[in-house]
């Protein structure tokens, strides 16, 4: 007997230590919603300029079903950097999961960064 008791305390404890992250519960996430929040990061990165391509940066952005980026962004290092991450990892987490929410698919390509970034007309550019 009291070697059930220990058994079923023990599950207990266990089972409250589990990770915090496994009890997350996604919200149902739509293209609409990943629409607007890329334009809002967009929008924010297009109220900065830069002068030179020296002043310019590329960050991953967004979750293939495969693992890795979608695409990358290129940004003038006069963001605010903190602010840049935080809505880039907002929307990598939307896009995660909407990705298990509809069962999606990628061709799993990698993407790489970009070699070469300019800086036209005062806004940072992929130029290769």
């Amino acid at each position: 007997m009291k070697f059930t008791i220990k058994i079923i305390l023990l599950a207990f404890i266990l089972q409250s230590m589990q990770c915090e992250k496994d009890n997350i519960i996604y919200n149902d996430i739509t293209q609409e919603q990943l629409n607007t929040k890329k334009q809002e990061i967009l929008n924010y990165i297009s109220t900065f300029s830069c002068t030179q391509a020296s002043v310019c940066n590329s960050i991953a952005f967004g979750a293939k079903p495969c693992g890795g980026p979608r695409e990358f962004l290129v940004y003038p290092y006069t963001v605010n950097q903190t602010t840049l991450e935080t809505l880039v990892n907002e929307y990598y987490e939307m896009d995660n999961t909407y990705n298990i929410q509809t069962g999606a698919s990628s061709d799993c390509m990698v993407i790489v960064a970009p070699n070469t970034i300019g800086c036209v007309n005062g806004v940072c550019t992929i130029l290769d």
